[in-house]
């Protein structure tokens, strides 16, 4: 499952006198350590773990145990392999048009949520476009190893995939724990929705086990459990610039609890007559939107913040904005293509104090 969303870099200030013991298990004059854990491949992207703890093995146990509950989600979500003696998104997709299919309730979750995020972005956000993302997919994929035989799709053969893409032909039957593609030629592309999601839900297993600070970054998808310490001093974001001649960062955030994730433009594309391709597809036009070089969120919830920061690439500025103004603790940074930066209402709020 190819990871969506450009990379967010995450700054961490280090203050050595200020960080207090993070479990009551830990001697008073004994601080925590600050540790980082990085690792590969789940949802095909970096995944980089930091947080405070009293020895490198406590550090370690808490990591491997995210990396367990991830690699899970990775394996079910993914719809480009399959895996022995479980039922995944890949032969989901294999199967349409043969019947409902029993699947892990994880999967029948996710697919639940992407239906609200359907309805939410009124289809900005469609799971059910793979048909016209696997032909993006396939002359992206093909530009990039032949620069000279790039080109684009021909508009009849996506309008043709497109009549494979009815929401409504997904059917989810929680009680008989099915899921069924109606339509033999339709398949589904979690790639706006799953990464998200996936690190949102193992976010919450960590809090489950009593973690309070802790930040995960998978691919860019960042999720702060707690603040950075007992003191509630916030974990450092930085959200990365399209163009690092101008600066690094377009905004460095302070938050604790929050997701941020940002859909951007530049990392994922292809040229075609020297003009740039990226990978997020608008369902209404069949080809990627030139609106915008990133957009960014933040908000509790990851798996939303994925899907937000897909939907309003999408969307122009004014429905942006006025979908964002709607949603309770979010808020959003456009960075239009001259490099101008629009803010939601109350985005300023998270920016970093001066210190």
């Amino acid at each position: 499952m190819k990871g969506t969303k450009a990379i967010l870099l995450i700054l961490l200030a280090l203050v050595l006198a200020a960080v207090p013991a993070c479990s009551p298990r830990e001697p008073a004059n004994k601080p925590p350590v600050k540790y980082e854990a990085e690792f590969m491949n789940l949802f095909d992207t970096l995944s980089r773990v930091i947080g405070y703890a009293d020895s490198q093995e406590a550090f370690q146990e808490i990591v491997s145990d995210l990396k367990d509950d991830l690699e899970v989600y990775h394996q079910l979500y993914d719809i480009y392999k399959s895996y022995p003696g479980l039922t995944n998104l890949k032969d989901v997709n294999d199967r349409a048009g043969q019947g409902p299919i029993p699947v892990d309730r994880k999967i029948i979750d996710l697919l639940l949520y992407a239906k609200e995020a359907y309805e939410l972005t009124d289809g900005k956000v469609n799971i059910a476009l793979g048909s016209v993302l696997r032909i993006w997919h396939d002359y992206r994929g093909q530009g990039i190893l032949d620069p000279a035989s790039a080109r684009l799709p021909d508009r009849a053969l996506l309008e043709e995939a497109d009549l494979h893409t009815r929401f409504e032909d997904l059917i989810i039957d929680e009680a008989a724990g099915t899921v069924e593609l109606k339509d033999p030629l339709m398949s589904l592309d979690v790639g706006a929705v799953a990464k998200g999601y996936a690190v949102e839900q193992a976010a919450l297993a960590v809090e489950g086990r009593g973690v309070g600070h802790l930040l995960i970054s998978v691919g860019g998808n960042v999720r702060a459990i707690g603040a950075r310490n007992d003191q509630g001093d916030p974990w450092h974001v930085g959200i990365e610039n399209p163009d690092h001649t101008v600066a690094d960062y377009l905004a460095i955030l302070d938050i604790a609890g929050l997701s941020v994730v940002t859909s951007g433009v530049y990392e994922r594309f292809y040229l075609v007559d020297g003009k740039a391709y990226h990978h997020i597809i608008d369902p209404d036009t069949l080809f990627p939107e030139d609106r915008y070089l990133s957009v960014s969120i933040v908000t509790p919830d990851s798996g939303m913040a994925d899907v937000l920061s897909t939907a309003l690439l999408n969307l122009d500025l004014e429905k942006g904005k006025a979908l964002i103004e709607g949603l309770a603790g979010t808020e959003a940074l456009w960075c239009l293509n001259d490099g101008e930066l629009v803010q939601s209402s109350g985005f300023a709020g998270y920016l970093k104090k001066t210190d």
